[in-house]
């Protein structure tokens, strides 16, 4: 079991907002799931970069499932399908979204 990440920093949220605005990610968000939240199977018509803030996510892509903590990043690409279960407390993320040109 992995050690709990110590809280993130102002400066390191604000690098994370900069680099995303800079990527071409125009709407940014923090998103609070409740607790066990489960999304079947969608996609979404834009790109996603986020940074865990807390919680847990576990995201099922192309056969591949991956668990996501604070300070973990992950991206999800325009049109992909995928699934979406988070952790017993729920979680927090930081959110960009990019639309195709």
């Amino acid at each position: 079991m992995s050690q709990p990440q110590p809280p993130l920093t102002h400066a390191e949220l604000q690098a994370f907002e900069t680099g995303l605005l800079s990527d071409g990610f125009v709407e940014l968000q923090t998103r609070e799931i409740p607790a066990g939240t489960h999304n079947a199977s969608h996609a979404h018509e834009f790109e996603v970069k986020a940074l865990m803030l807390d919680g847990e996510l576990t995201l099922t892509c192309d056969g591949l499932t991956a668990t996501y903590h604070a300070g973990d990043i992950f991206t999800m690409q325009a049109g992909k399908p995928h699934t979406e279960q988070f952790g017993a407390s729920g979680a927090s993320y930081l959110v960009g979204r990019k639309y195709p040109a």
